[in-house]
């Protein structure tokens, strides 16, 4: 199975994903936490330090007795045990300290990570919105721009610099759809004269039959040639994205192709089957009718005598899908990818073949891509190909 101009791959959620935006964050959250250790430890120290200097020594007179909660002390067994509840009162002042010191450094360290958060946002807000504008711009609208406001830093360099590849990527396409529109103008109209030359030629009824038969010839081969700039410039238009985009629904396009293919399949005694379900998208209707209609006339011309093509729509998960199933050859798997290089076919001579003049599928895969789908290819194990593909359903 092969993918071609597959949509962008299935992300994991946007809180497990390692953006900027949270390593932003636990940088912040983590400078803030090993700030609030050190000083944690340091006030530890230098309490502990001086409770333990500023310990009082008390001592009692020779043969004085003292009664301390009922227990009579002599002097030495004072001191020993004023030692042991200084070091008792020391401790317990310091596990207190270390036990609010640590639950304030947890709550603080919360606030901490969400104010680094926040702060991230706010930092990389130019950044989303380069972005934003950026995915808009590779959708359909090229004559978008950032214009990011704000002071002159990285990010508006980084906008500016957006900005004006939009405009030189803008002049360029605009300057290539005028070559496409000039050409296609200047290499018709000969060809065109060519053919009403011929066709005038052929109709005189004292033509010889060398004559007749030499016109036949080149009329054929007026039509490829003008077969393969029309299909030329199509695959150039196809290349750049759309910028207009309307409802359009697969199953009425592929109503269309199977109507117009179905004279060219009884003549080749191929049997077409369509169940055509609902599946509407966002796009060019007359591009996404030229796609279904190279996908069927490919598999009616590259099939056998009494074979099938089973043509279906549907939309599933959000995705407008065209599927064309076909018997014919076996395909080899290797072969497949190259299926959508322009001039390449399977297993036919270029020349004097009647199955097109090679730009079909190439055709398609540029429509497919301006449309932001994905195109899948699997050759049956009992001849024929499955050819299935999907647009972002809207």
């Amino acid at each position: 199975m092969s993918r071609l101009s597959r949509m962008a791959p299935s992300q994991l959620p946007a809180m497990l994903r390692s953006t900027i935006k949270m390593r932003l964050t636990a940088l912040y959250g983590g400078m803030f936490l090993i700030a609030g250790v050190l000083l944690l430890g340091t006030v530890y120290l230098l309490v502990r330090q001086s409770l333990t200097e500023g310990r009082l020594n008390l001592s009692l007179a020779p043969d004085t007795l003292m009664t301390i909660n009922g227990v009579p002390m002599t002097p030495a067994q004072f001191e020993k045990w004023q030692s042991i509840q200084q070091v008792r009162q020391r401790d317990a002042a310091l596990n207190s300290l270390l036990q609010q010191s640590l639950l304030a450094l947890l709550l603080l360290s919360v606030i901490a990570f969400g104010f680094g958060y926040v702060m991230a946002g706010r930092v990389l807000r130019p950044l989303e919105r380069i972005t934003s504008i950026a995915r808009e711009v590779a959708g359909s609208n090229l004559h978008r721009r950032i214009d990011l406001d704000g002071p002159d830093d990285e990010f508006k360099e980084l906008a500016d610099t957006f900005d004006d590849m939009l405009d030189r990527l803008d002049r360029s396409l605009e300057s290539q759809r005028k070559f496409v529109a000039n050409a296609s103008h200047e290499l018709r109209t000969p060809l065109a004269i060519n053919r009403t030359l011929l066709e005038v030629a052929l109709g005189d009824p004292e033509a010889s039959v060398e004559l007749k038969q030499l016109g036949k010839t080149l009329l054929a081969t007026n039509e490829r040639s003008e077969g393969l700039i029309e299909g030329l410039l199509l695959l150039a238009r196809s290349d750049n994205e759309l910028t207009e985009r309307k409802p359009v629904d697969l199953a009425e396009v592929a109503r269309r192709a199977v109507d117009q293919t179905g004279a060219e399949a009884s003549e080749r005694k191929v049997t077409l089957h369509d169940e055509l379900g609902p599946a509407v998208l966002q796009g060019n209707g007359v591009l996404l009718e030229r796609v279904a209609m190279n996908l069927i006339q490919n598999a009616v011309r590259y099939n056998r005598a009494g074979g099938m093509v089973d043509i279906s729509t549907e939309s599933t998960a959000g995705v407008a899908v065209l599927t064309v199933v076909n018997t014919g050859p076996v395909v080899p798997g290797y072969e497949v990818d190259n299926m959508f290089e322009p001039f390449r076919r399977l297993r036919t001579e270029r020349i004097a073949s009647d199955k097109g003049v090679g730009l079909g599928l190439s055709i398609v895969r540029s429509i497919v891509r301006a449309h932001g789908g994905w195109i899948e290819v699997e050759p049956r194990e009992e001849g024929g190909l499955m050819m299935r593909i999907g647009f972002p359903a809207g």
